[in-house]
């Protein structure tokens, strides 16, 4: 099944709801950094959430995530637009700690309990919108909920999954947003958080096949998901060799002199998505005077 989002009401229009399906789009994120099971799992995470908050944009709009904890992993750093795309990397992607209690990934520990969470919004204007929160737990789904309540005033819950097979490959990977609208009645609360309670963890219903509507079924009951508007997903990063030229030339002539001078060549890779692009000597002489 291709990966997808779904845009949902329930309760009358009361209750917002978004899911996604993320195994290829975190197998693609996995496969250009090598990630190992845990820093997997976070990364996968923050794809996800950062997929969905990007359904909350229109047009041009993007944003970027970033988890800062004082764990292994280092930063956590994210980006997502309006159209379903999203990109993201780890500082340190080969990270993999010892199961937690409960028999889990141990993604807070890589992560770290301490630290912030930040989204920030182009919105097309002048200013960007930037929100910051301390780190919940650093298990990456209380934290966006954390930051939705705190940053954002909407009451939500948010749930995130990524399951890493033995040999390093995603399994099973996706996610939901639950958010309460005002006016939601004290009944629908409580249905909304038994649901929340007795409900499988996201990574085995997705692993037993369930679709991203069948997930919010779960949550917000049978015949009460209201779809409106459903996108396909994917890992997509928005650099290329013409960009990356673009910001060579910004380094000025002299910079781009003394690259020719000691390495007659160039060779840059990107961080989101670990493409390397080459410059040859002629193509940095062009970018030199270009820089004039």
């Amino acid at each position: 099944m291709n990966d997808y989002l779904v845009k949902a009401l329930s309760y009358d229009g009361k209750v917002r709801a978004y899911a996604a399906l993320t195994t290829e789009t975190v197998s693609e994120a996995q496969r250009r950094h090598q990630t190992w099971p845990t820093a997997s799992a976070a990364l996968g995470r923050t794809l996800t959430a950062c997929l969905m908050l990007g359904a909350t944009l229109k047009g041009d709009e993007q944003l970027t995530v970033k988890v800062e904890g004082n764990g292994p992993l280092g930063v956590i750093l994210a980006d997502a637009n309006a159209r379903g795309e999203v990109r993201g990397y780890v500082i340190h992607p080969q990270t993999h700690l010892d199961l937690n209690k409960k028999g889990k990934l141990d993604v807070s520990g890589a992560v770290g309990s301490e630290g912030t969470l930040s989204v920030i919004k182009d919105l097309g204007m002048r200013d960007y919108f930037t929100g910051q929160v301390p780190l919940y737990s650093g298990e990456i789904g209380e934290d966006f909920t954390y930051y939705l309540v705190k940053s954002e005033q909407i009451p939500s819950s948010v749930g995130l999954g990524v399951l890493v097979a033995p040999d390093n490959t995603i399994q099973a990977s996706g996610g939901f947003i639950i958010q309460l609208l005002p006016g939601t009645g004290e009944e629908t609360i409580s249905e909304i958080e038994e649901h929340l309670k007795t409900m499988m963890p996201v990574s085995t219903m997705i692993q037993h096949g369930f679709t991203p509507e069948e997930m919010l079924e779960e949550i917000l009951g049978k015949n009460n998901v209201q779809v409106l508007e459903k996108m396909p997903v994917k890992f997509q990063c928005q650099c290329s060799k013409e960009r990356i030229g673009n910001a060579m030339i910004s380094l000025g002539k002299e910079e781009i002199k003394e690259i020719i001078q000691t390495d007659g060549q160039a060779e840059v890779q990107c961080h989101f998505c670990n493409e390397m692009y080459l410059f040859s000597k002629e193509e940095l002489e062009k970018l030199r005077n270009a820089a004039n």
